[in-house]
């Protein structure tokens, strides 16, 4: 495996992810050799992500039309390890890796139905404004949540 330069230490990266997504790989999402596309992956990351802010009780704010904050990916990347096929089954993890004023480090993780890891990612996510377009401040409660592996209390 070769070196990503968001993960120094790969078995100490692993560890800490906890939430994860599960997602069978559909016929329409592989190419002509029968892999999965080099685009799906971010569209799992997607799928992930939000299940993940969902779990956090961010989502449910976020879609609130009078709420004044929406999230933004920044940045996004994706690192593929393994050949991955059709039919098979995933587990997308995510976590957040490092929290800034108003944004966070995601990191992603698909592994196979035998553990072993198909491909990594990232992404910045900021929590923007509606009206003013820029970054609006975490707030502790929310920094909290991103920090630990809890989710909002209902």
């Amino acid at each position: 495996m070769s070196k990503i330069n968001y993960i120094p230490d790969m078995a100490e990266w692993e560890k800490d992810f906890e939430f994860y997504y599960e997602i069978k790989v559909r016929f329409s999402e592989t190419d002509m050799f029968g892999h999965l596309n080099n685009t799906v992956p971010f569209t799992y990351f997607e799928m992930a992500r939000i299940e993940f802010f969902k779990f956090k009780g961010f989502m449910q704010e976020w879609v609130k039309p009078m709420n004044e904050t929406i999230p933004v990916v920044a940045d996004l990347q994706c690192d593929f390890l393994q050949q991955v096929f059709f039919d098979e089954n995933l587990k997308v993890y995510v976590k957040a890796n490092s929290i800034g004023k108003s944004s966070v480090d995601i990191h992603y993780m698909g592994k196979k139905e035998d553990g072993t890891i198909c491909f990594t990612g990232r992404g910045a996510m900021v929590q923007m404004s509606k009206k003013a377009g820029k970054g609006v401040p975490w707030t502790e409660d929310q920094r909290k949540l991103l920090e630990n592996h809890e989710k909002i209390k209902a």
